[in-house]
């Protein structure tokens, strides 16, 4: 497959599709169970004659809570952008499109999300990379 990027934009021929968080918050939640199970080691060991205070235990607690809500907020944002993606890529299909310097042009026959971007395949068998520089008509 012959790839023609748009003016200033890498050619690609990774084909991964957009990602989900479901990994992320899984493992946030590993990591919160970690953080539990460390917690009540360190009050079950804690030097008797010097306990550690209990505003101590409350910060670290809401200090790894505010860590856990952004890792699963950046997973729900993955998701939003992902789904954007494809709402976008939809519109392409059935649109002339033009490279910068006019030498492919094609009406979009599908298009493919990619981490580089979207790539249009043309009718007339050529791909382009969705980018700065392409005229779409």
């Amino acid at each position: 497959m012959t790839t023609t990027p748009a003016v200033g934009s890498p050619t690609t021929n990774n084909t991964t599709g957009p990602t989900t968080g479901s990994s992320a918050a899984s493992k946030a939640s590993v990591d919160y169970d970690s953080f539990l199970k460390l917690l009540v080691t360190q009050m079950q060991n804690q030097d008797p004659t010097q306990p550690m205070d209990a505003t101590q235990y409350v910060s670290q607690l809401a200090t790894f809570s505010n860590v856990e809500q952004a890792v699963q907020m950046n997973s729900k944002l993955e998701t939003l952008i992902a789904n954007t993606s494809l709402t976008q890529a939809e519109g392409w299909i059935g649109r002339t499109l033009t490279n910068a310097d006019g030498s492919v042009t094609g009406v979009v026959k599908s298009v493919t999300i990619q981490s580089s971007g979207m790539l249009a395949e043309l009718d007339g068998g050529e791909t382009l990379l969705i980018g700065p520089g392409v005229t779409i008509s």
